[in-house]
């Protein structure tokens, strides 16, 4: 879910018009980007994730799964190319605590600078410290199969990041679950309706059963066992839950191909189902991750 549920292909937000990208960002940080966090949860926890991990995150965004493996000691660096307003709230997330302890000739201050968090910039080559042990975990958890072409983007990702890896190192793919377990796809297929006949890369599709399975197979890695987690979309309003999913970018090409008038019309229009009585919007959904191994 950011820029995008899904930040492992070339953002459209730049050709996008009228897309203020600062609030963009903001958007995903403070409504979107949280619908994931029982997905990160039951991944760190099947993984045990903690003082012993070495983490690297591909597509990081905003940083939250970042900071909350880092509240479980582990060390943590994510990497974005697409969002430099997105890793300017990861910096100010993860780096504003981890502070240069006094005395820095000292061993343990060593180790602290060592193992703070990192936020970089560019390709997982970038992310790369000749002087720090290799990554135990490698996570991409912006839910792939969801848009035309997202799948190639993400299987280099993984072929550049891999090698920064140990041997046997995790490697953790996460997609939407099936469209008939997912209430948001009715919504999501507003975004298909109207970026038609642009149809091209970028533009949503349903999820495929072996989506994450192909990527891991595309990118030489060894699956390892998957699972399947509720992750509910609910938003105060329909105002927000049409910001929210604005942010994840998957509406985007739906922008471009008509106006951001008539795509907020129609979103709000497919939300009305969705709508409680007390105006709060409720979508349940299902989604899925792929557990695979560095060879």
């Amino acid at each position: 879910m950011t820029p995008t549920l899904v930040r492992q292909h070339p953002s459209h937000a730049r050709a996008t018009p009228h897309v203020d990208l600062r609030a963009r960002a903001r958007d995903w940080s403070e409504i979107q980007e949280r619908m994931l966090v029982p997905l990160y949860e039951a991944v760190y926890e099947r993984l045990d994730v903690g003082g012993g991990t070495r983490m690297l995150g591909l597509g990081c965004g905003s940083g939250l799964a970042l900071l909350m493996a880092a509240s479980r000691g582990a060390a943590v660096t994510g990497v974005d190319s697409r969002s430099p307003e997105l890793l300017a709230l990861a910096r100010r997330r993860l780096l504003s605590g981890a502070s240069e302890e006094p005395g820095t000739n000292g061993a343990g201050s060593t180790r602290a600078r060592a193992d703070a968090p990192r936020i970089v910039e560019g390709s997982p080559g970038d992310a790369a410290d000749p002087t720090a042990p290799a990554f135990t975990l490698v996570t991409a958890f912006e839910p792939t199969g969801c848009l035309a072409g997202d799948q190639d983007g993400l299987a280099d990702l993984l072929a550049r990041a891999t090698p920064l890896a140990a041997r046997g190192a995790a490697v953790v793919l996460a997609g939407w679950g099936p469209p008939e377990r997912c209430a948001t796809t009715s919504v999501l297929r507003v975004a298909a309706k109207l970026a038609d006949p642009t149809r091209g890369p970028g533009c949503w599709r349903p999820a495929l059963r072996d989506d994450l399975e192909e990527v891991a197979q595309r990118a030489g890695l060894r699956p390892d066992g998957s699972g399947r987690v509720a992750c509910p979309f609910g938003y105060a309003d329909t105002g927000s839950a049409v910001r929210g999913l604005l942010s994840t970018g998957l509406f985007d090409a739906a922008v471009a191909a008509t106006d951001p008038e008539q795509v907020d019309k129609e979103l709000t229009e497919a939300l009305h189902p969705h709508q409680r009585p007390d105006g709060t919007v409720w979508m349940p959904n299902m989604f899925r991750y792929l557990i695979a191994r560095v060879p």
